[in-house]
């Protein structure tokens, strides 16, 4: 990347640079009940509630994968459970003898020590990596883009690991992508104890066998309306017509669609307010008129204004990218004299902004908004504030890159453990 003058807080990437991880341990409570109790390793394990005394109903909390030989499954009621793989009798229980080969250990959630366990692992990955979003108790996202490369990308996803089990004794699935949604399947791809690595201009091909129920994002019943669609594996989403994904899912379609082909502008943010929103867009290859790129800035435009309107931000600062062949980059961004909830102005200021490059050729575009404010207050619009405006211009001209400015709020963690 050049060192070269860049817009404030705007950090440039060429997307096939960035290297995401993403960690997730495997059967993660039951691995701490071993670590706690070194007879349970290599045994069926069950961590659940509703064996205690006083509890009625209960569920799975994790299962081994050793007791998930028996059927046994994150979330199934744990009466059903422990008829698949019955409790083992403790030593000198009155209880009658079972076959040791079908009986399995069950322990309580215990999720204080389990948060103990999750905290030394978090120390090791905040080492490992610049940017870490944290999603559960047993998995986070690492932007590690500025600590490897992707040519030894996949003997840092080996150090992670091997950190991990070695400091905290506990064994974690890593997998390695240019995007979150990729490094996502990836790091379930060859679990337990997995290491996936699917570099840049592999994530189509990676993706394309795939059952859909494999995508990020897709659970039993939208795998079951895919298929109902004749859409059974990510490479059948990816090549359909996305109008009828959009018409069936609405704007989720959309994003199903991308997510297959492997397209994913989410950045790596730590959780809390992000600090801009971005929509981008590439074309399939430069193009020189004009009118398809003030259209693609218009819909983008509207993307980005439209969604910090459904997360209630406001924005003092508006900003466009135009990507030039072979790669360079530029950004242009105007800030305002206060924050605004105004679409219109995001339009007419990204059109305004990207004129001098009407006529270049552009492989990609992005509108970006920026300096967020979140608050219950009436929203703004440029005419409460005037029309002091304040143009920036900075060129960014990279060997190979820019970066994508975007938020995304994954669910948060549960009793449930379905490592």
């Amino acid at each position: 990347m050049s060192d070269g003058p860049r817009l404030p807080g705007v950090e440039v990437t060429d997307d096939d640079e960035r290297i995401v991880c993403h960690v997730d341990a495997d059967c993660f409570y039951a691995a701490c009940e071993r670590l706690r109790e070194p007879k349970l390793r290599g045994e069926p394990v069950v961590v659940g509630m509703g064996y205690e005394p006083g509890e009625t109903v209960g569920a799975v909390a994790t299962a081994s994968y050793e007791a998930r030989e028996f059927g046994v499954e994150s979330a199934q009621a744990i009466s059903s459970a422990l008829e698949r793989l019955p409790r083992r009798a403790p030593d000198g229980s009155s209880e009658p003898p079972r076959d040791r080969e079908q009986t399995g250990f069950y322990r309580p959630v215990d999720l204080d020590y389990y948060e103990s366990v999750a905290e030394d692992v978090r120390t090791i990955l905040h080492d490992c990596a610049d940017v870490v979003r944290e999603v559960s108790i047993d998995e986070a996202y690492l932007d590690v883009t500025d600590r490897t490369a992707w040519e030894v990308a996949d003997g840092f996803a080996r150090h992670i690991k091997d950190r991990i089990r070695r400091e905290v004794g506990v064994v974690v699935s890593v997998g390695v992508a240019p995007t979150m949604s990729a490094a996502k399947i990836a790091s379930d791809f060859e679990k337990p104890d997995g290491l996936t690595v699917v570099r840049p201009g592999e994530v189509r091909e990676f993706l394309a066998p795939l059952e859909v129920d494999l995508l990020h994002g897709v659970g039993p019943v939208t795998a079951r309306e895919l298929r109902e669609m004749g859409l059974g594996t990510a490479g059948d989403v990816a090549a359909t017509d996305p109008e009828p994904l959009v018409n069936r899912f609405g704007e989720r379609g959309r994003e199903l669609y991308d997510r297959a082909r492997g397209d994913d502008d989410r950045r790596v943010e730590p959780k809390g307010e992000p600090k801009s929103f971005s929509r981008e867009s590439a074309f399939a290859e430069p193009i020189t008129a004009s009118a398809p790129k003030y259209e693609q800035i218009e819909a983008l435009a509207t993307a980005v204004a439209n969604r910090a309107q459904r997360e209630g931000a406001l924005y003092r600062t508006i900003g466009v990218k135009a990507v030039t062949p072979p790669y360079d980059v530029n950004t242009r961004e105007r800030s305002l004299p206060g924050p605004v909830d105004d679409p219109d102005l995001v339009e007419r200021i990204a059109r305004d902004l990207f004129t001098e490059f009407e006529s270049d050729p552009v492989r990609k575009l992005g509108v970006r908004v920026a300096n967020l404010e979140f608050a219950a207050t009436d929203q703004a619009s440029l005419d409460s504030w005037g029309h002091r405006e304040v143009d920036h211009r900075t060129d960014d001209t990279p060997s190979d890159g820019e970066t994508n400015h975007s938020h995304h709020t994954d669910g948060q963690s549960s009793l449930t453990d379905f490592s």
